[in-house]
């Protein structure tokens, strides 16, 4: 028993919506809808497994909202109106979620016409009152008005989503004031979820700044009179009703009658029973494996924590009416083997032969594919029943003993034939890696399954309370498994300290190794099956998976880079920025360091007395892209110059100087990594180095472009899809004078211009250009007019003018935003989804740039997946056209570029203009053409 009682109230209202997003919609054995009930269960199971980490609460109640009614609607009837209904397939389950809260023998708290949060408010007084210590587990800001200590009983909250404890300090930094006067701020910059008025036009900041200038609400509304003339001033004025309304509405009630004595909250363990009867009855199959491995309870040492049973389930796999995940034991590193002989290899790969099931990895001596050097393989046919084969032990010196291992040239010509094998699939993670790593021994794999692609086209952009987060092994082990995989620097070490992999003892080396292998076969049990149940086969087995072994053979591939070109223009930016340098200097008055956000700042705002600046946090200015920007217009010459500066920079430091570094001395070409799970939407991003931000449309980013070369004899062959997103707008929108501009060849900017102004010249067909693309990303009228250089209320008439002449893009956008809150994630034409789990999201930065990315997503996705299927289909269309000599170099956005012979440029143009034209089909048929603009030239800009 703790010295001190420690009350945790759990805001199980806001439990139940993240719950709800969390995973795909799912029925029980009677068909009853329990995706939000499965995700409770499991959020919950995990608050008891974390709070026992941390020696958790004596006492413990969830607190759930009874009705949508409470007296703040009897104050304005108007209270939380906007709010819309919940999802239809989540209503049956708010009573399965009281159930739940039962099961685990939690008192579950709920009254008529009482907020949860008043509830909570009222419990928390009256145990601070008594003494005890109370913890809220909840982000919600109105809870954040409780924060703080009263005779040594401490009140604060715990985020479960950032894992992060909320006390004075933290609420003191989101809202520049001490948590008894959150609430006069919450008045004045009022809430749009609830419908709390608040005053027009005051946000956070200035709410914050407001307050903490003069003391409380009623000040501050009274110090108006006093103030300069503004639309501030109007504002608080005209509406200080509804800031003194919203006062009321954002107050906590802390008078409420508990109908549950505080010495009733205490815990004393979850008996197993209810437990177990629930999670039977609603086919919570592998959440009732672990409650029957283990006993005990929340807040006891050997509690509900799944890694510390003797077997592991999924605790975020799909349960009710889905396949059951087959019993597996947990993970248990002593039962690997380290092989070191040939007899021992062979007999594992008749094993593997025999399972047809595969998991792969390789242990290396450094993290580039194209350079590191093998130091050994690692297998696993099931379960514990993994191996790993060291290659390369014993270190680099030449006199270092060298362990007992088998030859690297007699265990590659052994596994060669199995990694082969089509009979025989094998299972990667981050396959990519692998292949490139294996194919410079002459190493051939496959069929390959890749488990983090798997993971990608499930749960892209899920990423809430860790469920669809990041798909590296390690996460998913600890999401899916429930088991912590061991680390590399565990066993190499970190610092001065650090070895290499190749001189890990073989103990240590074959538990981590082997470890990754059988990891990455237990996943894919997990995954896999998920595929078809959530409608991501098609595009897993069409898409994505036969993409993996093609991306590795560009990597592999590279491309030539001419680096006496490249050491050219890294002296010409040399040169030039420190022309920049002398000139800023001069225009300041002074000598100081551009490149320091500081010195900068306190030059152009106190130095120069330009207005406008605004200190962060930290105490210094801004000086940002947006800062500079603004200065610009105004006419501040020096603000030109330090845009000039740093893009130079920047340039240099990322692609002049970088790319130099960056050739491989081997192959003396630039071998970029294309990640097939780095971008959202399902576009292939590139790092190391990255070719995808090269600026395109400058004089400089056609500089660094010319460095780009093909080997003497050939030439590079540039092909771009042309304005591929506005023409899958026109299909997927259904927009009729697109689509017939589209068939007819017309200048699309120009089309619009003509149905926007009337008339097409420069500046109509420049604002045409820039409204048809801005307009796909959900943009704001504010945006807008920063884009166009025109008032809010003019881009306002732009956009209105926009959706009258096009209908159909407005409904698309109307329809898509529907269909994202209502399932939670969006989907392009070849079904790939990408989740949103903020849409509904409190924080209206966090909603709307949801909003954004979903308006844009199903159109960005259709054209990501239009160009993997060109590239799955290029290589064979070529080799059939007799063209093996024309090789894919690199994907850049809506661009593939090649290499090949002068003499084939004419026939392989045919060919690749006809493999993107029509990649599409046959699963999609669009109602307009895909254009394809090819150019060749000996360098990459001299092909566009």
């Amino acid at each position: 028993m703790a010295d001190k009682n420690h009350l945790y109230l759990v805001d199980g209202s806001a439990y139940i919506f993240r719950a709800y997003h969390r995973l795909p919609p799912l029925t029980d054995p009677e068909g009853t809808p329990v995706g939000a009930v499965y995700g409770y269960t499991t959020m919950l199971w995990k608050l008891a497994e974390d709070l026992d980490k941390a020696d958790g609460p004596t006492h413990l109640a969830v607190v759930l909202d009874k009705s949508s009614h409470s007296f703040r609607n009897e104050i304005y009837d108007q209270y939380k109106a906007n709010r819309p209904d919940p999802p239809e397939d989540l209503v049956p389950q708010f009573p399965l979620i009281r159930d739940a809260t039962r099961a685990f023998s939690l008192p579950c708290i709920e009254e008529p016409d009482v907020e949860a949060d008043d509830m909570i408010a009222s419990y928390a007084r009256a145990a601070q009152a008594q003494g005890w210590d109370v913890t809220i587990v909840s982000s919600d800001k109105d809870l954040m008005q409780l924060v703080g200590e009263e005779n040594g009983a401490r009140i604060d909250m715990l985020d479960t989503m950032k894992n992060a404890r909320i006390y004075i300090e933290e609420v003191e930094e989101k809202f520049g004031v001490r948590p008894e006067k959150v609430g006069d701020v919450l008045a004045l910059m009022g809430d749009s979820v609830d419908n709390i008025p608040g005053i027009f036009g005051v946000g956070p900041k200035t709410a914050s700044k407001l307050i903490a200038e003069h003391g409380d609400l009623t000040s501050a509304l009274d110090a108006a009179e006093d103030m300069k003339k503004s639309k501030l001033k109007e504002r608080l004025i005209e509406h200080r009703e509804d800031a003194e309304l919203s006062r009321v509405l954002v107050t906590l009630k802390e008078d409420c009658g508990l109908p549950v004595e505080l010495d009733d909250m205490k815990l004393d363990g979850v008996p197993s029973e209810p437990l177990a009867a629930f999670l039977e009855k609603h086919g919570f199959t592998s959440l009732l494996r672990r409650l029957e491995a283990g006993s005990g309870s929340p807040g006891k040492s050997n509690d509900l924590n799944p890694a510390k049973q003797e077997t592991a389930g999924a605790a975020s796999a799909p349960e009710g009416s889905v396949q059951p995940l087959p019993e597996m034991p947990a993970v248990d590193r002593s039962t690997y083997e380290c092989v070191q002989s040939l007899d021992r290899l062979e007999d594992w790969i008749a094993r593997a032969q025999k399972a047809r099931l595969l998991a792969v990895d390789t242990e290396t001596s450094a993290l580039d594919s194209m350079a590191a050097d093998l130091v050994g393989i690692s297998l696993a046919i099931g379960p514990n029943e993994a191996c790993y084969i060291p290659l390369a032990h014993g270190g680099s010196d030449m006199f270092a003993e060298k362990p007992d291992q088998i030859g690297l040239d007699e265990a590659l010509d052994a596994l060669r034939p199995l990694l082969a094998s089509d009979a025989v699939i094998k299972v990667l993670h981050n396959g990519k890696y692998d292949l490139n790593v294996l194919s410079r021994y002459d190493v051939a794999v496959s069929p390959v399954e890749d488990t983090m692609v798997i993971s990608f086209d499930l749960d892209a952009g899920r990423g809430l309370d860790g469920i669809g987060g990041g798909h590296g092994m390690d996460e998913l082990a600890d999401r899916h498994l429930s088991h912590t995989c061991l680390t590399f620097k565990e066993v190499c070490g970190t610092g001065k300290k650090a070895i290499p992999f190749g001189e890990v003892p073989l103990d240590k080396a074959t538990e981590y190794a082997a470890e990754d292998a059988d990891v990455t076969w237990r996943l894919y049990q997990h995954l896999k099956r998920r595929l078809p149940q959530e409608g991501g086969t098609a595009i897993y087995e069409r898409v994505d998976r036969p993409l993996v072994p093609v991306v590795a053979r560009m990597e592999q591939r590279g491309i030539k880079v001419d680096r006496a070109r490249l050491a050219g223009l890294s002296q010409e930016f040399a040169t030039e920025t420190g022309r920049l340098e002398g000139e800023i200097h001069e225009l300041a008055g002074k000598e100081f360091t551009v490149g320091s956000p500081k010195q900068l700042g306190d030059v152009l705002f106190d130095t120069l007395g330009y207005k406008g600046g605004k200190k962060g946090k930290s105490g210094q200015y801004s000086t940002d892209q947006s800062v500079l920007e603004r200065l610009s217009g105004e006419g501040a010459k020096i603000a030109d110059k330090v845009l000039e500066w740093r893009q130079l920079t920047k340039l240099k430091s990322t692609y002049t100087d970088a790319l130099q570094e960056a050739i491989n001395p081997k192959t003396g070409r630039v071998h970029t990594s294309y990640s097939l799970v780095g971008a959202q939407t399902g576009r292939l991003s590139s790092t190391d180095p990255n070719l995808q931000n090269i600026p395109i449309r400058t004089a400089i980013g056609r500089q660094i472009r010319e460095a780009f070369v093909a080997e003497e004899g050939n030439v590079l062959l540039a092909a771009d899809y042309s304005q591929i997103e506005l023409r899958l707008a026109a299909h997927m929108a259904d927009v009729g004078p697109l689509k017939d501009a589209f068939a007819n060849g017309e200048d699309i900017h120009a089309r619009t211009a003509t149905e926007m102004f009337g008339e097409v010249t420069r500046d109509t067909r420049a604002r045409a250009k820039t409204i048809n693309f801005a307009i796909l990303y959900g943009i704001s009228r504010w945006g807008l007019a920063g884009r166009l250089g025109v008032e809010p209320d003019e881009a306002q008439d732009m956009i209105d003018t926009y959706f009258q002449r096009f209908p159909g893009i407005q409904r698309y956008i109307m329809e898509t935003l529907e269909t994202v809150r209502e399932r939670g994630y969006s989907e392009t034409l070849f079904g790939r989804k990408t989740w949103f789990p903020r849409i509904g999201s409190k924080n209206q930065a966090e909603r709307q740039g949801s909003e954004r990315a979903a308006i844009n997503a199903p159109i960005q996705g259709t054209s990501a997946d239009i160009i993997k299927r060109a590239m799955i289909r290029m290589e064979d269309a070529l080799a059939d056209a007799g063209l093996e000599k024309v090789k894919m170099l690199l994907q850049v956005h809506d661009e593939l570029v090649f290499e090949l012979p002068e003499g084939d440029v004419a026939k392989a143009s045919e060919v690749i203009e006809e493999v993107m034209s029509s990649a599409a089909r046959p699963a999609v048929t669009l109602d307009v053409p895909l254009g394809v603009e090819i150019g060749t030239g000996k360098s990459w800009d001299a092909a566009h």
